[in-house]
């Protein structure tokens, strides 16, 4: 059997399964004295889920057919789906998860990033939190020595992204302003595509292209890249040109929060870099 009969397989027994425990008086129906399925019948699900009873069969058979993002997402509303078996279901159709949400007994948004960051506050190098729409969720001290005071602009303008297109100072503290501006908008827009119906990430390219045109150039580029670490050169306003490497961090219970982690690229695991030791003292003299 090939891989995507074996996914389709797969799926159809995930969904026989789940449809086996959903109880009729869950949904509203009638248990009745005569019913001999377990959980609901498949004309039901397909009726919650406004599809085709026809088609919901063929789909339970494995059959080949592909079922829409919104197909599977009104199917996990209908079977009661926790957040873990929808990006399975979404796995196992698409072999990606699109649009993926936080999963259950989850801090507020962000929360488990902010306490990340909020460990990492003594640390020498710049640690920061962002969002999927580039929102600057939290950052340690270093980030605001490196980078810029992000806490002196106003909430709804903390985004990297804007504060890369917009502040003198980022062209002040990143050598590379150009390649680093156009690093983050092609691994934006390769996390956009994750979440093709979301309003607010539409609205905020909208935004960004209305701000500057150099961004709407990139973005009309279609530079796509994946996270993955990387180099960046900084002009510190005290120590000079220093380079820097990065490292993107998510966890998988927080889908819209990642860390960003800045480090010597010098550094290893039994020999601390002589950085360290100028940085340091910087920090102490002031």
């Amino acid at each position: 059997m090939s891989d995507d009969g074996w996914s389709r397989q797969e799926l159809a027994r995930f969904l026989r399964s789940r449809r086996a425990r959903v109880t009729p008086e869950q949904v509203g129906f009638p248990a009745g004295a005569h019913r001999r399925t377990k959980g609901l019948r498949r004309e039901e699900v397909a009726v919650l889920a406004g599809l085709s009873p026809t088609w919901y069969t063929y789909l339970e058979q494995g059959r080949d057919i592909r079922p829409s993002i919104q197909v599977l997402d009104s199917l996990a509303r209908v079977l009661d789906l926790s957040e873990d078996e929808r990006r399975y279901m979404h796995t196992l159709a698409h072999g990606q998860v699109v649009n993926p949400q936080p999963l259950e007994a989850e801090e507020a948004r962000g929360g488990t990033m902010r306490r990340v960051v909020g460990l990492m506050g003594d640390n020498l190098y710049p640690v920061y939190a962002t969002d999927v729409y580039c929102d600057l969720i939290a950052w340690n001290d270093a980030a605001v020595e490196w980078y810029d005071d992000w806490g002196a602009w106003p909430p709804e303008h903390r985004n990297m992204l804007r504060w890369l297109l917009v502040s003198p100072t980022a062209r002040e503290r990143l050598p590379d302003w150009e390649s680093d501006t156009r690093d983050i908008i092609a691994r934006w827009r390769s996390e956009a595509a994750r979440w093709p119906h979301d309003a607010r990430m539409k609205a905020k390219i909208a935004e960004f292209s209305g701000l500057s045109p150099e961004f709407a150039h990139m973005w009309r580029e279609h530079d796509v890249q994946e996270h993955r670490s990387l180099v960046r050169r900084f002009q510190h306003p005290d120590l000079g040109p220093q380079t820097l490497r990065m490292a993107f961090m998510t966890s998988p219970d927080e889908p819209l929060v990642g860390v960003v982690i800045h480090f010597p690229i010098h550094t290893t695991a039994v020999e601390q870099p002589p950085e360290d030791e100028t940085i340091r003292k910087h920090r102490e003299d002031n």
